[in-house]
């Protein structure tokens, strides 16, 4: 599961780069929030979380493992969209804010669980 994590992880450090670049170019920075989601939860969050599943295998093949990053991934993109259309006035599509956003809250709180479950000093190997 950490090698699916930071190579998703991959995709939205490029997405939102690129819409990084667009904002700049167009001189246009209505978009930040959804800029700096992507970066943060989805660049960084999802990296730190696929090196923590590498660092540590239980956690990263455990069923919670496998539903954070189902969850993350489903929800994510759906926060995203419905910002992105809601900003550029396709009123509709907000309420995929709030059900993205809830579940990618959910997705946390499973990280959390998972990271307390299944990670411990005892299981590192630093070799």
């Amino acid at each position: 599961m950490g090698v699916k994590l930071i190579k998703i992880s991959v995709v939205y450090f490029v997405l939102g780069v690129l819409l990084g670049l667009y904002m700049s170019m167009a001189q246009n920075y209505s978009y930040t929030g959804v800029h700096a989601h992507m970066n943060l939860l989805g660049w960084s969050s999802l990296t730190l979380a696929g090196i923590l599943y590498l660092m540590f295998p239980r956690a990263g093949s455990s069923l919670s493992g496998k539903i954070h990053f189902w969850l993350h991934n489903l929800g994510l993109p759906l926060m995203m969209i419905g910002l992105f259309m809601g900003i550029s006035g396709y009123t509709p599509f907000l309420i995929l804010i709030p059900i993205g956003g809830m579940t990618v809250v959910l997705a946390i709180l499973v990280f959390a669980f998972n990271v307390m479950k299944n990670i411990s000093l005892s299981d590192y190997s630093s070799s």
